[in-house]
């Protein structure tokens, strides 16, 4: 088998969300957020555009997964040792904007929401780990979605900065690696979890979707000033959903419509946020759409002036795409869309398989904006199973890991800078896209089921013990 030469300080980890992991929804005086508010169940995101639906909690009506989750918020040193003790350097995480300030509009911090952030990074520096923390992972306060309608509001940019700034002030000491928002281009897809809000008129979705996204791009400025002034030793990064599309076939057409999709899907926000501007093509795009965005004075040039270190992205799929589709031509199950790609196999959950589509997406990153990448989202959702005698033995997760991992190590071949790797859900946790604990991530199994029963004992899969292995090698054990 051949062995790859990782980079001498590859910061090999895990990554999760507040969101998806800590539970104690209402406690320490945290708010309620948008994950807070989605039910249980693969139509959960369908909720969200009901008519009459409030952003309210109805437990006559629907569950709840991400109220308890896997207790992280009580069991963090408990998880914190066993990701030690598989070598991780690094932890991906994120806080929760509504434990620091539980409205989102608020003067004054909750100082219960700091301190469990603190304790957290002091519990992981204790067992020497770094944490890389996403400032805003699909959580805005409900009360920002109510009382301005998300990110299509102005007045959320003072918000979030004083998010920012509150915590930059109070972890500067304990964090050197930021990311700003969470999947950014994901909002072109699902605009509720990234924009803060659902589009229930068509008429309504060009303009209110990329005036958001502007005011989303502005926040990100603002955060990347603010990191360099206040923590010149740290890195911030831009975060993107990222699925190289293919052409169903060679005809010109569906090429041309594949290099559009791509464009707009994938680099789009990272052309705002890497290069400094408004990439060319969506110019066109706004004018085709009639989309045309209130600017303020000094917008341009903080977003030109302000861009980011290195690009953290996620890669679960790719996605073939045909301008003619019929529904007898779609994927089941593959989030993004597209039509079923006859070379490639599936997940339980219907999402592509395609470990080679990685080492692309790395190569046209790279070659695109030629700053660091780090892999922080990366995994198979599967259903494992318990064996009678309390093993877990996942060698398809295995499998999947180690064909995407030797995928990385032909990019790092081809010439492309990769920072790091942290497979998504290193622990099991509560699905973003379907409330379900029966689609499993992690290295440890969590004894929490759909129904809501489970006692929460954390196990070591045997993709645990294969982990540490890699880590320890610095991936030279596949």
């Amino acid at each position: 088998m051949k062995t790859y030469q990782f980079p001498e300080g590859f910061l090999w980890g895990g990554a999760t969300a507040a969101n998806q992991i800590e539970g104690g929804f209402r406690e320490g005086n945290k708010g309620l957020n948008i994950a807070d508010v989605l039910p249980g169940g693969k139509g959960r995101l369908k909720v969200l555009l009901e008519p009459g639906f409030n952003f309210e909690v109805n437990k006559e009506k629907y569950t709840y997964p991400n109220h308890e989750a896997i207790d992280f918020y009580h069991r963090y040193k408990e998880d914190i040792a066993l990701f030690a003790e598989m070598g991780f350097k690094v932890f991906r995480m994120s806080i929760a904007w509504t434990r620091i300030f539980p409205n989102g509009n608020e003067l004054e911090a909750n100082e219960e929401g700091l301190a469990f952030y603190d304790r957290v990074f002091d519990e992981l520096y204790k067992n020497g780990i770094e944490p890389v923390v996403t400032i805003s992972h699909y959580e805005m306060p409900v009360n920002l979605v109510k009382k301005y309608g998300g990110w299509r509001s102005r007045e959320v940019v003072t918000f979030f900065e004083r998010y920012v700034t509150t915590i930059f002030n109070r972890y500067k000491g304990k964090v050197k690696y930021w990311m700003t928002f969470n999947e950014i281009n994901s909002g072109l897809e699902f605009p509720i979890m990234g924009l803060g809000f659902a589009i229930k008129e068509e008429s309504d979705k060009y303009q209110s979707t990329f005036q958001a996204y502007h005011h989303q791009f502005v926040a990100s400025g603002i955060a990347v000033k603010l990191c360099r002034e206040m923590m010149p030793d740290a890195k911030i990064g831009c975060m993107i959903l990222y699925a190289p599309v293919y052409p169903y076939d060679c005809s010109p057409e569906n090429v041309m419509y594949a290099l559009e999709e791509s464009r707009l899907f994938n680099y789009f926000c990272g052309d705002v946020q890497v290069r400094g501007e408004y990439p060319a093509f969506i110019k066109r795009y706004f004018k085709e759409h009639n989309i045309q965005l209130e600017i303020q004075e000094g917008d341009l040039e903080l977003i030109k002036e302000n861009t980011v270190d290195y690009i953290g992205f996620s890669y679960y799929m790719s996605r073939t795409e045909k301008i003619d589709k019929k529904p007898m031509d779609m994927g089941q199950g593959n989030i993004l869309g597209g039509v079923i790609n006859p070379f490639l196999k599936a997940s339980d959950w219907g999402w592509a398989i395609d470990p080679l589509g990685l080492r692309i997406t790395l190569n046209e990153l790279y070659d695109r904006y030629r700053i660091p990448l780090f892999i922080v989202e990366n995994g198979l959702g599967a259903k494992d199973e318990v064996a009678p005698d309390g093993t877990i033995n996942d060698d398809y997760r295995i499998d999947y890991l180690r064909n995407h991992i030797k995928a990385m190590g032909e990019a790092i071949e081809d010439g492309v800078e990769l920072m790091g790797y942290t497979p998504w859900g290193c622990i099991d946790l509560v699905s973003m896209s379907t409330g379900e604990m029966s689609k499993r991530y992690g290295f440890i199994f969590v004894d929490k089921q759909d129904d809501g029963s489970g006692t929460l004992e954390r196990k070591k899969k045997k993709s645990f013990f294969w982990y540490k292995d890699v880590i320890a090698t610095n991936g030279g054990k596949l």
